[in-house]
C-alpha cells in the first residue's frame, strides 16, 4: 500500500480499537519501523494528527486535542472538478496581492499544499504536472481587489471611479457591493448602484480607483441579486429574459452536449446526430460572441430577433475581409 492508504489505515485502527501497540501497527500496516515512525511524524506534523504514545498502557492513542488547529485527513482521490478547484485556489493565492487578505494567505497555502499531496507525489510535483493555461485575463488595477473585497465582506459602501468599456464613459460612483464573482478568469463586482438605482455588475478591471466608505452598504436579497443577475447567459443581466434555441452540427455535438453554457440550460441529441441546446439570455452580447465561434456549424433556431442579429454580424464580418483582402492585393 502507498503512504497515503498506510495515513488512513492508521487512523482507522486508531478510531476503531483506541489503543493500538507498535506490532499492531507494524503486522497491518507490512513496513519497517523506521517507515512506521516517518509516518507518525509525518501526521503529526502535517496533519495535526494528536496521536501519542501512553507508556501505562503500551500504545499509541488519539489524545485529547487543545486549542490548536483541528486534524483532518485529505481525500485519498481527488477528482477533475476538485483538482481544478484546488488548483486554481493556488493559482489565484500565488498571484494575489498584498493587502486584505495578506495575513492569511500564508497559513492557507501550506494547509493547501498539504491537502495536494497525494501518496509518495508532492504538491510541487502536482504543479508541474498538471497545468493551467487561463486566457484572457485582464490586470487589476492596484488595491482595486483589496479594496473591493473589504468592501464586499465589510458591507461597507465604495466610491470608485468606473469606465464603462462599452461606452467609452468614465462615471463616479457609489455603490454597496453584494458579491464577488470570478466569471471566465476575471472578476466582477455585483453591487447596487446608487447612481442608477439598480443593481449592476461591474468589471474590477475597469475601476481606475476605488475608496471604502465608513457608511453602511445597502442590504439586497441575495436571492434578488441571482434572479436579476444570473438569469441571462454570461455577464450581462436584466430582467426581461428570453430563451434562445441553438442546433450544433453532429461535429460539434460531441463536445457542445457535455458542456454546461447556464444553469438553466437544456439540451438533447437530435436522431440525425445534431445537438440542441436551449439556454437563457437578457442581453444577447456574450451569447453571440459564444455562437459566432462555431461558424458554420451551429444554427440559430430562435428567436428570430437573434438569429438577425448574428446573421447580420456574419456580413458586417465577411464585408470588411472582402475589403481588408481588396487592400491587400493593391
Amino acid at each position: 500500500m502507498d503512504r497515503s492508504e498506510r495515513f488512513y489505515l492508521i487512523d482507522r485502527l486508531l478510531n476503531e480499537r483506541k489503543l493500538v501497540t507498535r506490532r499492531e501497527f507494524l503486522d497491518a500496516l507490512e513496513v519497517s519501523p523506521a517507515t512506521f515512525k516517518r509516518d507518525l511524524e509525518y501526521m503529526r506534523e502535517r496533519f495535526n494528527a494528536p496521536i501519542a504514545w501512553n507508556p501505562d498502557r503500551g500504545g499509541y492513542e488519539f489524545a485529547a486535542t487543545g486549542h490548536g488547529p483541528k486534524y483532518a485527513l485529505p481525500g485519498l482521490w481527488f477528482n477533475p472538478s476538485e483538482i481544478h478547484a484546488l488548483l486554481t485556489m493556488d493559482a489565484m493565492l500565488e498571484a494575489l496581492q498584498p493587502g486584505l487578505l495578506s495575513t492569511h494567505v500564508a497559513p492557507l497555502r501550506a494547509r493547501l499544499e498539504m491537502l495536494l499531496e497525494e501518496g509518495d507525489v508532492t504538491s510541487s510535483e502536482v504543479r508541474k504536472r498538471v497545468r493551467m493555461h487561463r486566457q484572457a485575463v485582464r490586470s487589476l488595477p492596484a488595491n482595486v481587489f483589496e479594496t473591493g473585497a473589504a468592501a464586499t465582506l465589510k458591507r461597507r459602501r465604495l466610491r470608485m471611479r468606473y469606465g464603462a468599456r462599452s461606452s467609452g464613459q468614465t462615471t463616479d460612483r457609489t455603490v454597496s457591493p453584494q458579491r464577488l464573482v470570478l466569471y471566465r478568469d476575471n472578476w466582477y463586482l455585483d453591487a447596487w448602484c446608487h447612481l442608477r438605482d439598480d443593481l449592476r455588475k461591474f468589471a474590477l478591471d475597469a475601476i481606475r480607483h476605488a475608496d471604502l466608505l465608513e457608511d453602511k452598504a445597502k442590504a439586497v436579497d441575495l436571492r434578488t441579486v441571482e434572479r436579476q443577475l444570473d438569469s441571462g447567459y454570461g455577464v450581462f443581466g436584466g430582467r426581461d429574459v428570453q430563451r434562445a434555441t441553438l442546433r450544433f452540427s453532429p461535429a460539434r455535438a460531441r463536445w457542445v452536449a457535455h458542456e454546461r453554457w447556464h444553469p438553466e440550460q437544456h439540451g438533447r441529441l437530435e436522431a440525425d446526430g445534431t445537438y440542441v441546446l436551449d439556454v437563457p439570455f437578457a442581453d444577447p452580447r456574450e451569447l453571440m460572441m459564444d455562437v459566432l465561434k462555431y461558424g458554420a456549424e451551429v444554427e440559430v433556431l430562435g428567436p428570430p430577433e437573434l438569429a438577425e442579429a448574428i446573421a447580420a454580424e456574419v456580413a458586417r464580418m465577411a464585408a470588411r475581409s472582402v475589403v481588408a483582402g481588396t487592400g491587400r492585393d493593391a
